[in-house]
């Protein structure tokens, strides 16, 4: 029977059996070998705070309102990072064969069937680590956010909050030409950033802010800051940190209030521009260029050229069954869990 990953209610996660799909035309059927845990995104389920838990999406008028929750509990089907191998083709399907290691979005689940053309430009090498395969979204949200943050070759940009994205999205600023400082409370991550690129690191907790040391470390201000932590603090030092006229990308989750976001400070005087980055959609200007397939095509090509290490983020790959306590640990703010992977059954011997 194959197993699905279901929030059942506020701090209780575990594996659960479902029903398999039944296969149809054009379809495939995947073994789910590793699907990674975005902390950011499915903390909120675990704790309860997403808006979707708590409100209604009104997606005619792009709003959410009082009303019935547009999800309720138990929830079924989260994440977006899995890596599988077809085992089983649809009728008119000759883009896949049975054998074939796919990346793509199909939840926590052991068992997905998948429209062919969802999967079939997402092939894995059969010589590479699949555990790489499960970084191309949360790699396509740090590139985003570089993309939003505008950063250039020769600039200067401070990088709020370290965790997985942070540190992508230092490796990718990095590649861009951009000079980084990177901020975080841990010094682990902080040691990470060194290695992923960053010229500075930063106490984020240091008296003063953060943002007043990287406007003494940049002479002036940072062109550019993105803000991954997803904390409003974190948010007002990005903004605190950067150049008259400067701007934020604020990339991160935020969840409830905004009690340290002083905008009568520095935002106001100093005329930042803020934009959120989100990765329903690439920036405006890159619209007629830029898309979702190509922001994975390229992370997935600097990931399996080695230009970026993402396989140095995996901090633990544990069996899908133990779910429940790599969420304590997240919920616990672990300082020695980074990227989590969840290994499933399918998983093959030499890869465990």
């Amino acid at each position: 029977m194959p197993h699905i990953v279901q929030f059942t209610s506020p701090g209780r996660v575990e594996l659960v059996e479902n029903d398999p799909a039944p296969l149809t035309g054009g379809s495939v059927r995947v073994a789910t070998w590793y699907s990674g845990i975005s902390a950011g995104t499915e903390l909120t389920a675990f704790r309860g705070t997403n808006p979707y838990l708590t409100s209604t999406w009104d997606a005619e008028r792009r709003l959410f309102v009082p009303g019935e929750p547009s999800f309720a509990y138990p929830v079924q089907g989260w994440g977006y990072s899995e890596v599988g191998q077809v085992v089983e083709v649809g009728d008119g399907v000759d883009s896949l064969a049975v054998g074939d290691i796919v990346h793509g979005i199909w939840g926590h689940r052991s068992d997905a069937v998948l429209p062919a053309a969802a999967v079939a430009t997402r092939k894995l090498p059969a010589d590479v680590d699949p555990v790489l395969g499960t970084f191309a979204r949360v790699a396509s949200i740090a590139l985003n956010a570089v993309l939003a943050a505008d950063v250039r070759l020769g600039e200067q940009v401070a990088i709020f909050g370290q965790g997985v994205i942070g540190l992508l999205a230092t490796r990718l600023a990095t590649l861009s030409g951009g000079r980084v400082l990177a901020v975080d409370t841990q010094a682990s991550r902080l040691a990470s950033a060194t290695t992923f690129g960053a010229a500075e690191t930063i106490d984020a907790l240091r008296p003063g802010g953060a943002g007043e040391l990287v406007r003494e470390l940049t002479g002036g201000g940072a062109d550019s800051a993105i803000e991954l932590s997803g904390t409003d603090r974190a948010l007002h030092e990005a903004v605190r940190s950067v150049v008259v006229e400067g701007l934020v990308a604020a990339s991160g989750f935020y969840q409830g209030g905004a009690a340290n976001l002083r905008l009568g400070e520095e935002f106001h005087h100093n005329r930042v521009r803020i934009v959120a980055s989100q990765i329903s959609g690439v920036p405006v200007a890159l619209g007629g260029r830029w898309d979702q397939p190509r922001l994975v095509r390229t992370v997935m090509g600097l990931i399996l050229s080695g230009a970026v290490d993402a396989g140095a983020l995996v901090s633990d790959v544990v069996d899908a069954a133990e779910v429940a306590d790599v969420f304590a640990r997240l919920d616990a703010g672990d300082p020695g869990i980074l990227q989590a992977v969840l290994r499933f059954d399918a998983a093959p011997e030499r890869a465990r």
